[in-house]
């Protein structure tokens, strides 16, 4: 345990939480997607949930300031306007930590494709479809 550090960032996130940089993404998805398949680093949160893994992610990770998007959510059913309830979850938690951000919307073989591409891939054991979100990293500003 460490002080100020959600008890969900264990060593294997931590590590690559830190080791990723500036405008390197990290994808968390759900129990049903396929992330042994799709991942290059795999980092498995079983017996959470997405949402979870967001804040503990964004209570120590910056968003990428420096783009107009930096949180990416699935178009549920090809529809970028359906809001899914953990659509609506995601969103409040990055406004708690970024609030002038927003959750933007990528459509089928667009989002999966961007997920293959993240740094690395947090599986969680998320029951809600459509539980995935990308995230885009920031930077930290000097004092």
């Amino acid at each position: 345990m460490l002080k100020g550090i959600n008890p969900l960032l264990g060593p294997e996130l931590l590590k690559v939480l830190r080791a990723m940089g500036h405008g390197d993404e990290i994808a968390i998805v759900d129990g049903n997607y396929p992330a042994d398949t799709d991942a290059k680093r795999l980092v498995r949160m079983d017996g959470h949930s997405a949402t979870d893994i967001l804040d503990a992610i964004l209570s120590v990770m910056p968003l990428d300031e420096m783009v107009p998007d930096c949180a990416f959510r699935p178009a549920a059913q090809n529809d970028p306007r359906r809001m899914e309830p953990v659509f609506v979850d995601f969103e409040n938690v990055v406004k708690q930590y970024e609030p002038k951000r927003h959750l933007a919307v990528l459509i089928g073989a667009e989002f999966y494709s961007r997920v293959k591409s993240c740094y690395a891939i947090v599986a969680t054991s998320e029951a809600r479809l459509y539980g995935n979100i990308i995230l885009r990293k920031g930077v930290i500003h000097p004092k």
